[in-house]
């Protein structure tokens, strides 16, 4: 059971993902703050994630009956509740207990999909069995491919029926804020540990009784004594394939009997290519902004690759996502669902399930009110005719 980090008077108080963050940074130390929320070098993508937002106007339809209006749909062919889904996030037993348990969990009480970090701190096996989340997993291509194909064999045990591949990191961006942080791999800075001391509530929910989080999902990946969450980027990194190829795909594709999705593509030439390997789906993203500075943002490529695919495989998209009007903006250009990161993450650093439900709750509201404005009753009407792209 977790412990209540925030009371529900408080919540409904909390009216933007914005103000959400806002709660977030003030409950856990700079450390976890800092890997949350900041992005590679100069943080240029981070915000390109944003500002192409504000570049999208759009155009409503006046004196239609919306009466009957709702933001159901369907995401690679099951219903959801919402356009949306919480994506892979990794350490989120940093910022609240069991994080990734709650994330499932508000997942599931809402009817939206769920995928797990390889990086998370709660076994797939609990999460399946603690929850009713539609669950999907994670995974990287690491050094170490027995690694991969045991994680296959034992996802083919549970009722996981979703493999997520994420594909943008042969080598390790550079985040010069987490190396800030850290003296030497796993060793915080003395200013990062007195301000650690100086989160008790934080203390409390995430470090007592058992210690420092430790990974879940990696088995003998890392090396011994490096496998909890305080600086384990550092090793994680060093297991990173450089020879990550489409043959990896290929090899993937074959073991993997169920929906595969590919993610972390911004080219149309390789989105059309995943198709041709056999993806099921792909994940336009730049890894939050997290790997390559200055790379496009998903939403720019986004009506590029609409229209090069016609039809043959749905995608669904991420980066900066914080208002219900940035994912209708989305759908309107054709994308099937909006994959949540950090909007999501804030809320379990500020409240734990109780933050991502809020969470959820506002981005619904804001979406159903948007769709009202612009004249539609549902997301299957949305149009690129109801975008207007200030260029």
């Amino acid at each position: 059971m977790q412990r209540s980090l925030y009371t529900g008077s408080q919540l409904e108080r909390v009216l933007s993902v914005d103000e959400m963050r806002a709660v977030a940074k003030r409950r856990v130390p700079n450390f976890c703050f800092e890997f949350l929320d900041g992005g590679a070098e100069d943080e240029t993508s981070l915000r390109r994630n944003r500002s192409v937002f504000s570049e999208i106007g759009l155009r409503p339809h006046a004196l239609v009956d919306i009466s009957q209006r709702h933001t159901s749909t369907s995401i690679l062919g099951e219903a959801s509740a919402s356009p949306f889904m919480i994506g892979p996030t990794g350490f989120s037993g940093l910022l609240s207990d069991k994080g990734d348990l709650a994330l499932a969990s508000a997942a599931s009480d809402s009817n939206i999909p769920y995928v797990l970090s390889n990086v998370s701190t709660v076994s797939i096996e609990e999460i399946c069995e603690a929850t009713n989340a539609r669950v999907w997993m994670q995974v990287y291509m690491y050094r170490n491919r027995e690694f991969v194909e045991r994680m296959v064999d034992r996802l083919l045990k549970t009722r996981v029926d979703t493999l997520v591949f994420t594909i943008d990191n042969p080598v390790h961006g550079k985040r010069e804020w987490d190396v800030r942080c850290y003296r030497r791999p796993l060793k915080l800075t003395i200013p990062n540990m007195l301000d650690a001391a100086m989160h008790p509530r934080w203390l409390l929910d995430v470090l007592w009784p058992n210690g420092v989080p430790r990974f879940a999902n990696l088995g003998d990946l890392l090396p011994p004594g490096q496998d909890d969450v305080r600086g384990a980027a550092q090793a994680l990194a060093s297991q990173l394939s450089a020879s990550l190829s489409w043959e990896d795909v290929r090899w993937l594709r074959e073991r993997w009997p169920h929906k595969l999705i590919i993610k972390g593509l911004l080219n149309k030439d390789d989105v059309l290519k995943a198709a041709d390997y056999g993806a099921d789906s792909v994940i336009l993203s730049n890894h939050g902004g997290r790997q390559l500075d200055g790379a496009l943002s998903a939403m720019e490529v986004l009506p590029e690759v609409i229209e090069a695919l016609n039809g043959r495989i749905p995608v669904i998209v991420d980066g900066g996502f914080r208002r219900g009007s940035d994912i209708v903006k989305a759908i309107a250009l054709g994308a099937e669902a909006v994959s949540l990161g950090r909007a999501t993450s804030y809320g379990v650093a500020a409240a734990g399930q109780q933050g991502v439900q809020r969470v959820i709750n506002i981005l619904n509201d804001e979406i159903d009110r948007v769709l009202g404005l612009l004249g539609c009753n549902s997301l299957a009407e949305l149009t690129p005719d109801h975008l207007e792209w200030r260029r």
